[in-house]
């Protein structure tokens, strides 16, 4: 891989080894974060940072994701996941407000079940989710997101639609998650149930 320097020339980059994510019903860990613990699976330090904004509107694809009316409040967090201190995934969360709005759950960052998980979050206030719904793409990067990630604007990406849903049907979270194919690859795991 070629890294260019504006001003300074090109560079043969180093080399990173990539990143497992995996994807799976058994990545919910009953307490902690499951980012975490699949980066401790595969030997790195995973952390995050997130910015939430409460009660922003709902764009008509992310209403229609979560069965509620274009413009109806949601809370939305940006998170950007580190392995290492290095980006490896974006994601933008979208839950609608009213679900979640007055408990101790509203702020998917705050309060006593920060970072927990939206399976474990829901499970504090009554709501038990039943499964996921993920629908992987690819395409290129943006130029935001290519400056997030530290890779090239264009680069190929995965993008994944996730919709949690409750076990009455009712979608509870929908998040765009970016994964930037030089630096991860995406591994399924699918429970049998025999």
């Amino acid at each position: 891989m070629l890294d260019h320097e504006p001003g300074s020339g090109t560079y043969v980059a180093e080399p990173r080894q990539r990143v497992r994510v995996v994807r799976s019903s058994a990545r919910e860990q009953p307490e902690g974060s499951p980012f975490r613990a699949d980066m401790k699976a595969v030997g790195r330090q995973g952390d995050w940072e997130s910015r939430t904004d409460a009660k922003v509107p709902a764009p008509a694809e992310i209403a229609a994701r979560l069965g509620i009316a274009e413009g109806e409040l949601c809370v939305r967090t940006a998170y950007e996941f580190l392995a290492d201190g290095r980006p490896v995934q974006l994601s933008t969360s979208w839950e609608p407000y009213d679900l979640t709005a007055g408990s101790l759950v509203v702020l998917p960052e705050g309060g006593p079940h920060a970072g927990a998980g939206v399976v474990n979050r829901m499970a504090a206030i009554g709501i038990t989710v039943s499964h996921a719904v993920e629908q992987p793409e690819p395409r290129q990067a943006t130029a935001e997101e290519a400056s997030l990630l530290g890779i090239q604007k264009a680069a190929l990406v995965t993008h994944i639609r996730r919709t949690y849903y409750s076990d009455e049907g009712r979608p509870v979270e929908t998040a765009d998650i970016v994964v930037p194919a030089a630096h991860c690859e995406i591994v399924y795991e699918i429970p049998i149930n025999r």
